[in-house]
């Protein structure tokens, strides 16, 4: 590739064009939902509603509020009127409404406000687009009324329009500032521009595999924000990796370029193979999580990080040497830069702090950590309650207007399936169940296809709107709680387990959020033990050693625990430790799937910078160094890199802080978090301690492990050549007796 650079670099500008081309004539099918686990009772539930009944959650909500009552004549022309249009639309199936089937359901407790309610065709992202076009046209002001809009495909179609608004915002806000801290790191203009160039490049690559993905299977809209963010980041700290390496050993080369960049892919460019490839191993097991927002999330990651791991390796090592000339010229900080050692001198003094008290250095940090992972352990599993933030008559201010103005919430209603018991020949038996749930003291009514139910007797006859209650054999019944939302949950354990007429499926916002917590909870230790073992192989593979791997994944696990436990103090107990924090509103439950998500990427990171120090560790110590000497020097070495690649971090997921939605805000809280720490109390304090305390047993490994990684050359075959004079780590290794410091 260093060979024939041009053809690589044409190459890649090509691609580039036509990637570039293909996804601004692209509509990619996003969806905003796919919150809830699949699989579940609920799911199921929703299934059989939406088979056979044509019913379940309301793609889109008009409340239409009036200075008259709803049943007069004036706005009963009006909101018919309303209804007939609106069902007369391209991509409708169904329309309810006060007007044309007098449930008083729909009809608000002053008898002033009225709901229509309308199913969709389509998947959501079809009915997210059909909702985007009826909002306009449909909200505002009609005769004597004033309608507003809610429901899930408004808020899809929402949400898609916000991802797009801040994909666009966060290109001209990140690239700007990463171009700026990457000047004032590497020195010049050209040095900047190449990570930039190589992260735009694995962001292109990553987002069109969304888009194709999007054609196979549910993409979540808000996934391609989180995952054009870390993708960038990734990248461009790759490529800061790469050009440190490449002046370094273009120095030592004496200004060969072919040569230098040998040495750096052999080393550098090894360490982001496996780092890529890492992350990417921490990313696959959550496809097995059962949300589509996850499993979306996971595919888009991978694919970006993988676009990441090439773009540095291929592209970025082909533009590097024909441009090598003109990675030292034009530094603006050239008269503060005069002097300047190899490596970090802060980073080097922290580093023989920590490794002269390494008990003390070491029990202090793990203190602190522990003592910042605490809340995590009160994370309340869930699904996020977020939204773009209101103003005027948005959908989250629309559904909360709902749920207080009206007797039958239409997002707190707990819906039961009888998918068997058929409501006309079990007619006594049907009414029999729906007066025994009236008659708890948890239960406000009980809606069924034979009138309605309250405190043990009919409170109402049917209805022309029941009838949506009954199909050929099987029926269903929409329970109102009367309790606080919070009872909700315990409504959903009583209804499954009490007798009813038949086999009998709950579901409902509420059952829901239930299951899909639940799924999670079973999921997770599946999750997290596959990616410790996939990190863990990887690891043996690059290092030879037993003991690395595992210091690795629990430092990892450590540092990430602690950042998201500020992350959970922050949003879910809404207390930012006394400083004003402008995001740090509680806007929720700090979902277990948002929390998984942060951890898995987060914990690849952590790793991956754990293979750069353990890296320049390793070439120090064959190099000659003792033990104390080759972690301070590779510390030091790597130590002002993986800062500036941790800023690098924080920096493109600064939108992500900014963002209007609570869940990108808490993702890009916990990740921020999670990698400053990782980079600074984790890799400069805790591992050089840990790794001095261990000494040469650092290296250690079962004898046929060993022998196995020499049999499969990786113990030499990407690693420098030790210099003349220099004791080779076979022979330190010999003199177990005495620990070099």
């Amino acid at each position: 590739m260093t060979s024939r650079p041009w053809r690589v670099i044409v190459g890649a500008a090509l691609l580039s064009a036509a990637l570039g081309l293909w996804v601004l004539g692209a509509r990619p099918g996003f969806s905003g939902g796919g919150y809830a686990a699949t699989g579940t009772e609920a799911a199921r539930a929703d299934a059989v509603l939406a088979e056979w009944f044509h019913a379940g959650p309301p793609d889109l909500v008009l409340r239409a509020d009036a200075d008259v009552p709803a049943t007069s004549e004036q706005a009963g022309r009006a909101g018919l009127g309303l209804t007939a249009d609106l069902a007369r639309q391209p991509g409708v199936e169904r329309v309810r409404s006060y007007w044309n089937t007098g449930a008083p359901e729909l009809l608000s407790r002053d008898g002033r406000g009225a709901l229509i309610v309308a199913d969709l065709a389509g998947d959501d992202a079809a009915a997210a687009r059909t909702a985007a076009r009826l909002v306009p046209r449909f909200t505002g002001v009609h005769g004597p009324l004033r309608v507003s809009a809610t429901g899930t495909a408004h808020d899809s179609s929402r949400y898609t329009d916000v991802s797009r608004h801040e994909l666009l915002r966060a290109g001209l806000l990140v690239v700007p500032l990463t171009a700026a801290a990457l000047v004032v790191a590497l020195g010049t203009p050209v040095a900047a521009l190449l990570p930039v160039l190589t992260g735009l490049f694995a962001v292109l690559g990553g987002y069109a595999l969304m888009c194709a993905l999007g054609e196979a299977m549910p993409v979540s809209a808000l996934a391609t924000n989180v995952v054009t963010a870390l993708g960038f980041a990734v990248a461009v700290g790759y490529g800061l990796f790469l050009i440190s390496r490449y002046r370094r050993e273009l120095g030592a080369a004496g200004g060969d370029g072919q040569e230098a960049m040998a040495r750096t892919l052999r080393t550098a460019g090894r360490t982001v193979l496996f780092s890529s490839g890492t992350i990417a191993v921490c990313l696959t097991p959550m496809l097995l999580l059962p949300v589509p927002f996850a499993r979306s999330l996971a595919c888009g990651a991978i694919a970006v990080v993988v676009c990441a791991g090439l773009a540095t390796t291929l592209v970025l090592p082909a533009s590097l040497v024909p441009l090598g000339q003109w990675l030292d010229r034009g530094d603006p900080f050239a008269r503060w830069r005069r002097g300047r050692t190899d490596g970090s001198p802060l980073w080097r003094r922290v580093a023989g702090v920590a490794t002269g008290r390494p008990v003390l250095a070491a029990a202090c940090c793990v203190l602190l950590l522990a003592a910042a992972a605490l809340p995590f352990t009160h994370t309340s599993p869930g699904v996020a309650d977020d939204g773009p933030p209101s103003a005027g008559p948005a959908s989250r201010t629309v559904a909360a207007g709902i749920a207080r103005d009206f007797a039958l919430p239409f997002d707190r209603a707990v819906t039961v399936v009888l998918p068997s018991t058929d409501a006309v020949e079990q007619e006594a038996e049907v009414a029999d169940y729906a007066r025994r749930l009236s008659l708890r003291p948890d239960v406000a009514r009980v809606v069924t296809g034979l009138g309605t139910y309250a405190d043990g007797r009919e409170a109402a006859g049917p209805t022309p709107g029941s009838l949506v209650h009954i199909t050929m054999g099987a029926t269903w019944l929409a329970v109102t709680g009367s309790g606080p939302p919070s009872d909700d949950a315990a409504l959903v354990r009583t209804l499954r387990a009490l007798p009813a007429p038949g086999p009998h499926l709950v579901t409902g916002s509420p059952a829901r959020e239930l299951d899909t917590g639940a799924a999670l909870a079973r999921s997770l230790p599946v999750v997290g033990a596959l990616l410790i073992g996939g990190v863990l192989v990887l690891l043996l593979l690059f290092t030879g050693s037993v003991v690395v791997p595992l210091r690795a994944v629990v430092l990892a696990a450590l540092g990430m625990g602690a950042g998201l436990g500020v992350t959970v103090r922050l949003f879910q107990e809404g207390r930012p430790l006394g400083l004003p924090v402008p995001f740090a509103v509680p806007d929720g439950p700090a979902a277990s799937m948002v929390a998984a998500v942060m951890f898995c990427f987060a914990f690849g990171a952590a790793v991956g910078y754990e293979l750069f120090l353990v890296a320049r560790v390793q070439e120090e110590y064959r190099a000659g160094a003792g033990c104390r000497d080759a972690v301070v020097g590779g510390i030091a070495r790597t130590g002002r890199v993986v800062t500036t690649a941790s800023v690098l971090v924080v920096i493109a997921v600064l939108p992500l802080l900014a963002s209007s939605v609570a869940l990108l805000r808490m993702a890009g809280c916990g990740i921020a978090l999670a990698v400053l720490v990782d980079a600074t109390v984790v890799r400069g304090v805790l591992v050089p301690a840990l790794m001095r305390l261990a000494g040469l047993a650092n290296w250690w490994a079962p004898a046929p492990l060993s022998r196995l990684h020499r049999r499969l050359g990786l113990d030499t075959a990407f690693l420098p050549s030790a210099p003349a004079g220099a004791v080779p780590a076979q022979q330190k290794q010999t003199e177990r007796k005495r620990i070099p410091t």
